[in-house]
């Protein structure tokens, strides 16, 4: 009877690499500093201002450009749209929870978005890019039944994956209470929740805003552990918005009530208030 081989271990599948296509995003990740590999260029690509940009920043950052057919693109990329343009980097890095608070300046009140169970990358990608675009600190995605950051997530960001922190949790309800317990209170958005948006208090405070995801909205477990669910105002007969609509309204209330609150050169209101209650 023969030995049985034996099963190998410590060998883990790498994580993919960074799949970044598209002027804009190449050109905001080049900006940042980010680590890139290669730069993959069509064959005859026109020049423009803003591809000659990306070249420059190539070239200073002694980044190997390569010619390459459109085929070759599209099979990097797999079918999203590439403008010709295809930049290689390292895996996502996904920032733990505690590392996007960290970095919030002491000077502001956090302002975060969480996503329960966003399957569609380009709502992930058009929140993140209105995420960025407000001056929100970070985003939270769950590693399970929900679409992390993909090529075409971040062709729909605009570049904002080059700037935003993403933090990847594995239990988005533990997420939220570990957010209360440091005094971070959690927004959902709810078409039925009991709070219009008008009304609610909490925008100029530390604060979470949840998305619930396409179609089904917030799960029970995370609408239950939302200090205040909200509901945008519906004059028309249309009762629902889209995932990122809804939540690009709701950024933007949140960014206009923190600069009316805050006097020409004082701190952003809710920085120095009343923290939030244990749960």
């Amino acid at each position: 009877m023969q030995d049985r081989p034996q099963r190998r271990a410590g060998r883990r599948r790498s994580a993919p690499a960074r799949i970044v296509a598209g002027v804009h995003p190449v050109r905001e990740l080049l900006r940042s500093g980010a680590t890139v590999e290669e730069l993959h260029v069509a064959q005859q690509r026109h020049l423009s201002a803003p591809v000659q940009e990306i070249l420059d920043l190539a070239a200073a950052a002694g980044i190997a450009v390569r010619s390459v057919g459109r085929e070759a693109l599209d099979d990097l990329t797999h079918g999203t749209a590439h403008q010709g343009l295809v930049a290689v980097a390292p895996p996502f890095a996904y920032r733990q929870l505690g590392d996007l608070l960290a970095a919030v300046p002491h000077s502001e009140a956090p302002l975060l978005v969480a996503l329960d169970g966003v399957t569609d990358p380009h709502n992930l990608g058009s929140i993140a890019r209105t995420a960025e675009a407000v001056g929100a600190h970070g985003l939270l995605v769950p590693a399970r039944r929900a679409v992390g950051v993909t090529p075409a997530a971040e062709k729909a960001a605009a570049g904002a994956f080059a700037h935003l922190p993403v933090g990847r949790v594995t239990n988005l309800v533990r997420a939220l209470g570990e957010l209360g317990e440091r005094q971070v209170w959690a927004v959902g958005l709810d078409a039925d929740g009991d709070t219009q948006l008008t009304a609610c208090d909490l925008l100029t405070e530390p604060v979470v805003v949840v998305v619930g995801a396409e179609g089904r909205g917030l799960a029970r477990l995370t609408a239950e552990t939302c200090d205040q669910l909200v509901a945008l105002p519906m004059r028309g007969r249309v009762r629902s918005l889209n995932a990122s609509i809804a939540a690009a309204v709701v950024l933007y209330e949140a960014r206009r009530r923190r600069e009316e609150a805050a006097p020409t050169g004082a701190p952003p209101a809710g920085t120095t208030g009343p923290g939030r209650p244990d749960v």
